[in-house]
């Protein structure tokens, strides 16, 4: 991503499952650009579902003013075909929260490995 552009995070439980799924930060980093690009669905609340793993997994990203992006959770479309309704609710919860965190916010939890900055 250029410089000055978005920044894109993961949890630490995504960084987990993403690992086991084998699913890598250049794959990560490359399906963020087709996000930003409108090419993902936008489940409202700043939630958004893309497709990663040679379509085998979907993941839910959160937005924060379109200017961080945060990789939430995954799931193997095999297991289930979507998130449940309270299951969304509970993740625009989630991105309205990331919306009023600020750099610093951010800055401690990549310090506390709760988040790992990745696309830089």
């Amino acid at each position: 991503m250029a410089a000055g552009a978005e920044r894109v995070f993961k949890t630490a439980w995504f960084a987990k499952a993403s690992k086991k799924a084998r699913i890598t930060d250049d794959e990560l980093c490359s399906a963020i650009r087709q996000v930003v690009l409108g090419q993902a669905d936008d489940l409202g609340g700043g939630v958004f579902k893309n497709r990663l793993g040679k379509n085998l997994y979907r993941s839910l990203i959160l937005a924060r003013g379109r200017q961080c992006w945060v990789y939430a959770y995954l799931f193997a479309k095999k297991d289930r075909a979507n998130i449940d309704e309270d299951e969304l609710v509970s993740f625009r919860a989630l991105a309205g929260l990331y919306a009023r965190k600020t750099a610093e916010d951010l800055a401690k939890e990549v310090q506390l490995k709760e988040l790992v900055e990745i696309c830089q």
